[in-house]
């Protein structure tokens, strides 16, 4: 599920001492950067009932902090920042669900 998710990103970051930016999420992959399923958490959220179907692409990027969970847009229009400048991290793989599980799209070769 896609709650699933965001529970085990969660207990990754928690368990390293990391809060999650909340205000940033993952996200459908298709013709266009952002589509459907829409926000995904990277965070437990209880409400979070959708379900993974076979064909959907869609991305996982938490964005791991020292200790903010919001970002606001700097004075560049572009770049991302926490008030207090903490430390911050987002990584992302783009994944699509296949009827035998998980696929990894952006895996490196190994």
């Amino acid at each position: 599920s896609l709650g699933g998710i965001g529970r085990r990103v969660q207990r990754y970051a928690h368990q390293r001492g990391y809060t999650l930016v909340r205000d940033l999420a993952s996200h459908g992959v298709g013709a266009a950067l952002h589509e459907e399923p829409g926000e995904i958490p990277t965070w437990f959220d209880p409400r979070e009932r959708r379900r993974l179907h076979e064909g959907l692409v869609f991305t996982i990027e938490p964005f791991l902090s020292t200790g903010a969970q919001s970002v606001e847009i700097a004075p560049d229009g572009w770049s991302l920042m926490t008030r207090r400048g903490t430390l911050t991290v987002q990584y992302e793989h783009t994944m699509v669900a296949t009827r035998d599980g998980i696929e990894v799209l952006t895996a490196g070769a190994h």
